[in-house]
């Protein structure tokens, strides 16, 4: 063969070589790598399923059963949301956005340990505080026993504050321990406004209180907008709570409908409306967003300088800074505190306190797992399919968590019932066996709900986690000869297993402190430390749940820890 012959002949073995390499490099995915992809559709169809059972269940009730609950359950428990919501909106937004103001536009003693104490109400469930303040506030508790003794009172009949037990109880109890939903983005929005827009607004006489209402806060309002959102959403997924304070929300009433009327297609009908109605508040924020844009020319925006304070308006400041802390935190936790050395002195751990402590553990640990394993493989797939069908399985499996986790527990109840009776059905016949309520009994269909509901956060922080790997990286291993898996398992989980322990910690606590979907899909005789609180509190003998609570509230300290951390970071950075 002549000498150019052979050069053209191996060029033309390289360039096949090369379209070999680049459709093994860019399709990658006829084989094994499919696998990524179905797992996310089950992963998605999991998460629909709730929602179709719920469907088909409501349409199971009479024409009457509707009627019925639209002149007589649903109005009451709309309005009742409705106000509800609307209070601690306010609420929420104005304690959040003035604390974030506070700790970015003035420096003062005490500042830095303000900025991530703000974060601590995170740490104790809304159930917990209302469990804590009925005690405290209780007419022969401390405090109106206290104030009656120095008004020279002797008897409640005498004198006796107004009673928690209300609506404005639950508004302002419920906007301490949300805040903080509102305060995260909101500060993180002022830390990052470019100083040159304020200087600008300076050097045109404003002043610094003006700034806040004519710069800083219309930049600010995607962040409080999405602030909002997140803490009705808790609002709407709150059941303890509400139900401690006299509050009938339409979760309260999908959980008595249902346990107390044994009425399943009814709370159905009133699940389905609360998820029209998550899916307006969810639609409404969007539409107030619709035309707000904000962008900035530099690659990194130096925030504004703090304005300095001393004397009197730095205590002030502190002040002002430490009353959400105070009340949101310090004296719920620290009564439950007292009150949790008070009975361990009178009765030591109860046996039955550390079984209901070990199933919290084991039972968070297992859903935890399965949380971050699906997690991955949507965040993954997601990255490795980059078309518009993906994506839109991604956020259908993340739709659970806008689910109030009643609604979505009723939705798992229905479905896995059905099919334990179907499961049963079919060992009668060809075994001759009964397997019972396999999925109900072994605590299944609550790990299912678990996996339901906080799939978001692990597939949100996984994602979050891989947009930091370059493509680069993907081309490199698939250039060596590594399968989708091989890459995964090589490049991809090495790098990110920040992002997932990051996941696992708060998807764990979140899975601890869970109590709506826990009443209503745990076994028989199985309790966590969440509904041992709940059944106390419901009974009126809230010191026998003292330690419980305060355990819930120590491992819920944990999130908060990483979130400061989190946020000192990227300050520092």
């Amino acid at each position: 063969m002549p000498r150019g012959a052979a050069f053209l002949h191996s060029g033309d073995d390289v360039s096949e070589r090369n379209f070999r390499g680049q459709r093994r490099l860019f399709k990658p995915f006829r084989s094994r790598g499919r696998v990524w992809l179905f797992a996310s559709f089950v992963i998605a169809a999991l998460v629909m399923v709730p929602v179709a059972a719920l469907l088909w269940q409501a349409l199971q009730g009479s024409a009457g059963l509707w009627s019925h609950l639209a002149r007589f359950v649903l109005p009451h428990a709309l309005s009742q949301t409705a106000i509800l919501m609307a209070g601690v909106g306010v609420l929420v937004a104005a304690i959040g956005t003035g604390a974030a103001w506070l700790v970015t536009a003035y420096d003062f003693k005490g500042k830095r340990v303000l900025e991530w104490a703000l974060l601590l109400p995170l740490a104790v469930p809304t159930y917990i505080v209302a469990y804590a303040y009925l005690d405290l506030l209780h007419p022969l508790g401390p405090v109106q026993s206290g104030v009656r003794a120095v008004l020279g009172y002797d008897s409640p009949r005498q004198f006796r504050l107004p009673d928690i037990r209300s609506m404005s109880g639950a508004i302002i109890l419920l906007s301490l321990v949300l805040y903080p939903y509102v305060y995260l983005p909101v500060r993180a929005m002022f830390m990052t406004q470019a100083a040159n827009l304020v200087e600008v607004a300076r050097t045109l006489g404003i002043r610094r209180r003006a700034i806040f209402w004519r710069v800083a806060m219309p930049l600010a309002r995607p962040a409080v907008a999405v602030g909002v959102s997140l803490a009705l959403m808790e609002t709407l997924n709150d059941i303890g709570a509400s139900e401690f304070l006299g509050v009938r929300s339409l979760t309260v009433s999908i959980y008595t409908t249902w346990v107390t009327r044994s009425d399943l297609p009814g709370a159905a009908q009133i699940a389905l409306a609360m998820i029209v109605l998550v899916i307006a508040l969810v639609s409404l924020e969007r539409w107030a967003r619709r035309r707000q844009r904000y962008s900035i020319t530099a690659q990194r925006a130096r925030s504004f300088a703090p304005k300095p304070l001393k004397g009197k308006a730095a205590a002030l400041a502190l002040v002002l800074g430490l009353l959400p802390v105070v009340f949101g935190f310090l004296l719920p936790a620290g009564y439950l505190a007292v009150e949790a050395w008070k009975r361990f002195q009178f009765a030591g751990l109860s046996g039955k306190l550390l079984i209901e402590a070990r199933n919290t553990f084991t039972l968070s640990a297992l859903a935890t797992v399965a949380v971050l394993v699906c997690g991955l493989v949507v965040a993954f797939a997601a990255r490795s399919y980059p078309q518009r069908g993906m994506q839109a399985v991604s956020r259908i499996s993340t739709l659970g968590y806008a689910m109030p986790g009643t609604v979505l527990a009723l939705g798992i109840l229905i479905a896995t019932a059905g099919f334990d009776r179907f499961l049963d059905a079919q060992a009668r016949e060809w075994l001759g066996v009964s397997t019972g309520l396999l999925l109900i009994g072994s605590g299944a269909a609550l790990g299912y709900a678990y996996l339901a509901r906080f799939l978001a956060i692990s597939v949100g922080s996984v994602e979050a986690g891989l947009t930091r790997i370059p493509r680069s990286y993907d081309q490199a291993a698939r250039t060596l000869g590594h399968s989708l898996t091989g890459t995964f398992r090589h490049v991809h989980l090495p790098l990110s297993k920040a992002a997932i322990a990051a996941a696992g910690l708060l998807v764990f606590v979140d899975c601890m402190k869970e109590l709506s979907a826990t009443l209503l899909l745990r076994p028989l005789n199985f309790e966590t430390l969440a509904t041992h609180l709940y059944g106390e509190a419901a009974r009126g003998t809230y010191e026998e749940a003292s330690i419980a609570a305060l355990a819930i509230v120590v491992v819920g300290i944990l999130p908060v820890i990483l979130l400061a951390r989190i946020g000192r970071n990227e300050q520092q950075g």
